[in-house]
């Protein structure tokens, strides 16, 4: 992750500055608050600001005017409850503001979650920077050949350094351009005084994907677990789960009680759909059952196993 000397002088005195207020705070998060926690090569997270804690959730659970029972053992087992029937309008009441570096390609992949607010870096205003994203030789895998939008196996070393050559020659080249298209320097001088540059909101259309975008993201906490849900999942994208996993611990260190009952009720948790649920039925009741007997589909079967342990 690159910090310019500039935006880590910014964030040290934002938090160095101390304020007065009367709102409850979360410790846990105010001791990360403004911090980048990196992620990737060159991104990171930032928690911005922040509104409620446990207590605004038990609070909104039970209307009350105070700030709910004194019990933390009471409120984790009213969060549970709440977590476990699928309740959504507590969580609501909870807020979270956070300042995203991501590659663009997983930023197209995020904001499919409509439920937040943003507002994104413009490159029409501004010229992005000249950071892109290159995986690690480990992450570089071939198409799998049984999920449409998955990895298979692990490149070979050769093809891993064939792989990560071109996308950086891909980078740089259609960087370079994108600064003769603007006729710029890297110090944001004219390349030419007698060359006019392209408008900033044309030159940036030959950037590729990996190039880095920035946002602003503010969701409430019932939505932000289910992005959690989707993108911390094993089977979610490499590059857009390490931010989940990231954003995750500063859930745990807001809302420590809302944490444990997800983790309890949602990511480590499965649903059956009806059949599946008929299916484990039968086999508690003794029935041996294979995949044609079930009625199950093959995928439904293999879910099903998978879920109890019982790989096939």
């Amino acid at each position: 992750m690159a910090l310019t000397p500039e935006q880590a002088r910014e964030i040290e005195a934002e938090r160095n500055e101390s304020r007065p207020t009367r709102r409850v705070v979360s410790p846990g998060l105010e001791e990360i608050l403004f911090r980048a926690l990196p992620v990737l090569d060159h991104g990171f997270v930032r928690v911005i600001d922040y509104m409620g804690d446990d207590g605004a959730i038990v609070q909104a659970a039970r209307v009350s005017y105070g700030r709910g029972t004194k019990k933390v053992r009471e409120d984790q087992g009213l969060i549970n409850y709440l977590m476990r029937h699928r309740h959504s309008t507590p969580f609501e009441m909870c807020e979270i503001k956070y300042h995203v570096k991501l590659p663009i390609f997983v930023a197209r992949q995020w904001i499919r979650h409509r439920t937040a607010n943003v507002n994104e870096y413009s490159a029409r205003y501004s010229i992005l920077d000249n950071e892109f994203y290159l995986p690690a030789a480990e992450h570089l895998a071939a198409q799998s050949e049984s999920n449409r939008q998955g990895r298979g196996d692990v490149l070979s070393p050769k093809d891993a350094s064939r792989v990560l050559g071109l996308l950086k020659d891909d980078a740089e080249r259609s960087y370079k351009h994108y600064q003769e298209l603007l006729n710029v320097t890297d110090d944001g001088k004219p390349m030419d005084d007698d060359q006019v540059g392209l408008a900033r909101e044309l030159a940036r259309m030959n950037l590729s994907l990996n190039f880095y975008t920035q946002w602003y993201w503010k969701v409430d906490l019932h939505n932000l677990l289910h992005f959690l849900c989707l993108r911390a999942d094993p089977h979610a994208q490499y590059e857009i789960r390490v931010y989940a996993d990231v954003m995750l611990d500063t859930v745990k260190a807001w809302v420590p009680a809302a944490f444990n009952a997800f983790q309890e009720f949602r990511l480590g948790a499965v649903t059956l759909s009806k059949s599946a649920l008929a299916v484990l039925r039968r086999m508690l009741a003794g029935e041996a059952l294979d995949q044609a007997s079930s009625g199950l589909s093959k995928r439904e079967w293999a879910e099903l196993m998978a879920a109890l342990g019982r790989g096939e």
